[in-house]
């Protein structure tokens, strides 16, 4: 049955005229039988569901000094997708689930309510990808960084003076 229905699906593809399937060849690209669209508007990296929703207020405040301050100011400051309580993938999740075994104040900002501040971050840090962990205003990595130094106990050593802390997680 999925071979028969893999062959419908490969035929129904190769009978796309010459000239729809040059032009599909920019956003569309398939492996077997699936296909995968290339394009996302504003943001090539970012799936519809996590397009930016809620830009921050207005502090006075530029981007790079907001996310300068939040990493100066904040024992364990993370840049997510979505927040501690409610993680919006995979790679997120699990630095929380990391940095929670330690029982410290995690404050956080979701990256995907304001594109901006996405950029402001990668500026700051010169790392692509998220999550990013800042712990005492140095920038650790993301998620298998974190996991790495949890597994080999240099996250415990990093983080043993503020466990058990009195900072307030946001």
């Amino acid at each position: 049955m999925a071979w028969s229905l893999a062959a419908a699906l490969g035929r129904s593809m190769a009978a796309v005229p010459a000239a729809r399937s040059a032009a599909m060849a920019a956003t569309f690209f398939c492996r077997g039988v699936i296909c995968y669209s290339t394009t996302v508007p504003n943001d090539p990296d970012t799936h519809e569901d996590f397009r930016p929703t809620i830009k921050l207020e207005s502090s006075g405040l530029s981007l790079k000094d907001i996310v300068e301050q939040d990493v100066k100011e904040k024992h364990v400051m993370i840049y997510m997708k979505g927040v501690p309580d409610l993680p919006r993938c995979g790679f997120s999740s699990l630095a929380v689930r990391v940095l929670k075994e330690y029982s410290v104040p995690i404050s956080a900002r979701n990256i995907l309510e304001d594109l901006e501040l996405k950029n402001a971050v990668k500026a700051y840090s010169n790392w692509p990808t998220f999550p990013q962990i800042f712990i005492k205003g140095e920038f650790i990595g993301g998620s298998d960084i974190i996991l790495n130094m949890h597994q080999n106990g240099e996250l415990k050593e990093k983080l043993k003076d503020i466990m058990g802390g009195s900072e307030k997680a946001e």
